[in-house]
């Protein structure tokens, strides 16, 4: 199987019919960042009309078992995502109801402080709150992934420890390779992977060492020595691809409705856009230029195979239904 376990692109046929073209199986689709309850219900009705527009290239997967049918009827698998809590607003028994809608991650920060957690570029990380305790505890409950791509290491940290099940980083590399504060330190990604769980690779250029200019052999280099860290079993990719979003974007995923001043975030005043992506993976269609570097760096078929799909396909299926 090929799953890109994260994707925020600007999404259209055109997309659609280039993750065909790249033999994608799913896609970790994110439909809420700063939007409200009702604000996220709107994309979901987008959805809706591209899962009817386009039947021969997409479908809705709520479950492992939607990947192979996605991949037995020439189609993409689309699972979504939040990269907030915000949709839940103050109401733990929204948690419930959009696991009803379909949702399967829920970042419990994105950058910032939330009701839950604490995001990665705060002063101070103090951890998991009252509510975001119970509210790992309810996701755990009704099977929506804890994700902890945007958070501080003692919110995640106290996430792994106080959820039961294993929870995941869907973007991010690892920061021994590469120091953005978006990328995850050595003692993150050991207790992440010593507890089952998985951290998918980002492709987006601030989080890769040299930016767009990170050659495909660096970026599998580090995957491979990842692997040999943490296991090849609990690795696989999120790219984090924004394909074809405006710049404009960018403004409002690190401003919200929170500020009145411009967050430049991992950006610069003078670089404040959306950057290039690295030659080697532009967009959906390139995924095999992944797979055949890991390939040159003496990786085996399986591990190659876990790491481009296979993995993030047992995860789901133990991670999406209710608990035991």
């Amino acid at each position: 199987m090929l799953i890109d376990n994260l994707q925020y692109a600007h999404f259209s046929p055109k997309i659609f019919e280039q993750m065909r073209a790249g033999g994608v199986d799913a896609v970790h689709v994110t439909i809420a960042y700063h939007e409200s309850f009702r604000e996220m219900i709107l994309n979901l009705e987008q959805w809706n009309r591209w899962f009817e527009a386009h039947p021969d290239l997409i479908m809705k997967g709520t479950t492992a078992a939607d990947v192979q049918v996605a991949h037995d009827t020439v189609r993409t698998a689309i699972f979504f995502g939040f990269q907030n809590p915000s949709p839940i607003e103050d109401d733990i028994g929204l948690v419930e109801i959009c696991h009803q809608l379909g949702i399967r991650f829920m970042q419990l920060t994105y950058n910032n402080q939330s009701l839950l957690a604490t995001g990665c570029y705060e002063d101070y990380d103090a951890g998991l709150t009252r509510m975001g305790k119970q509210v790992v505890q309810e996701m755990n409950r009704v099977g929506m992934v804890i994700d902890m791509s945007h958070s501080g290491d003692r919110s995640t940290l106290e996430a792994i420890e106080h959820s039961s099940r294993p929870i995941a980083i869907t973007h991010a590399n690892p920061a021994w390779w590469h120091p953005a504060l978006r990328n995850k330190s050595d003692e993150v990604i050991t207790a992440l992977t010593a507890r089952g769980g998985m951290l998918g690779f980002s492709i987006y250029p601030h989080h890769l060492a040299g930016g767009p200019e990170c050659t495909l052999d660096n970026f599998c280099q580090m995957i491979a020595e990842a692997a040999n860290r943490y296991g090849a079993q609990n690795l696989g990719i999120g790219t984090d691809l924004c394909q074809d979003q405006p710049d404009s974007i960018v403004e409002w995923m690190r401003v919200g409705r929170w500020s009145k001043v411009i967050d430049y975030g991992e950006g610069s005043a003078s670089n404040a856009g959306f950057p290039p992506m690295p030659n080697w993976f532009e967009d959906n269609r390139h995924f095999g230029n992944i797979a055949k570097g890991l390939g040159a760096t003496g990786m085996s078929r399986s591990e190659i195979d876990g790491i481009m799909g296979d993995n993030w396909l047992r995860f789901y299926d133990t991670s999406f239904g209710p608990a035991a």
